[in-house]
């Protein structure tokens, strides 16, 4: 058989000129070189990482046994509620976790009220739960009112300085419904969710600063970037030297 037209033939897998082998092997190379930049260095990162708790989640620790078992004094209240605000402020919580961080919330405020006072605060705290529930913009006076004097009152309670961005977000958590006692779901999820959202894993790899950003956002977001156009460049650089050393004109 006439094998004359196999030069027009083009296959990666197979290649039948020593164009195309050579051609092969470097496409082969640079994808091997990309495939170790990136998941090298992840499988680098699970390597080196070590859990690490947020100073929330150390205080929450220190103070939970005696919360759950009720004989918390009004330091240890105040911490455990400073650290389940510190987690509603982050936005990727879940409903059914939100509902479990104001039940604790809402019953340490509670807590930390003297008892001829709980009914009155109650009242407060649904007073601004109307409110919060019949506007349709954020910025209507009468709710911020209600919020900024909401926040005066009880960001004391918790140890708060009003410059804490957490006496912020606490009227928007409170719940007075919620504040009647600590549920047995509570206690059994809480400190799951606080794990789950207050320590992190890091290593000498995130914790690095290269060019005044942290070693593992520079690698993954610039570093790779730039070795992709590298390798594109490489690639082109080479292909032209195979051409001229095989005598190929395009």
């Amino acid at each position: 058989m006439d094998n004359s037209n196999d030069e027009y033939h083009i296959s990666f897998f197979k290649p039948t000129t020593p164009q195309a082998v050579a051609n092969r092997n470097m496409v082969v190379w640079f994808v091997l070189i990309w495939f170790v930049a990136i998941f090298g260095f992840q499988i680098l990162l699970r390597i080196l990482e070590k859990p690490t708790p947020e100073p929330s989640f150390i205080s929450f620790e220190k103070v939970w046994e005696s919360v759950k078992s009720g004989s918390a004094g009004e330091t240890e209240l105040q911490e455990f509620g400073r650290a389940t605000l510190s987690v509603l402020g982050k936005i990727m919580i879940t409903p059914e976790e939100r509902t479990t961080l104001d039940n604790a919330l809402s019953w340490t405020v509670s807590q930390l009220t003297i008892d001829p006072l709980r009914a009155e605060l109650a009242e407060k705290i649904r007073d601004f739960e109307s409110i919060k529930a019949s506007i349709t913009d954020i910025s209507d006076p009468g709710y911020i009112a209600k919020k900024v004097d909401l926040s005066s009152e009880l960001s004391p309670k918790l140890g708060l300085s009003q410059n804490d961005v957490r006496s912020k977000i606490l009227p928007l958590e409170l719940s007075a419904d919620l504040g009647v006692s600590l549920t047995e779901e509570t206690k059994n999820t809480l400190p799951a969710i606080m794990k789950k959202y207050l320590v992190h894993n890091q290593s000498v790899l995130t914790d690095f600063k290269f060019l005044g950003f942290p070693f593992h956002y520079f690698y993954t977001a610039i570093f790779l970037l730039i070795l992709f156009v590298g390798i594109c460049w490489l690639y082109c650089v080479k292909t032209d030297s195979l051409n001229k050393r095989l005598n190929i004109v395009d």
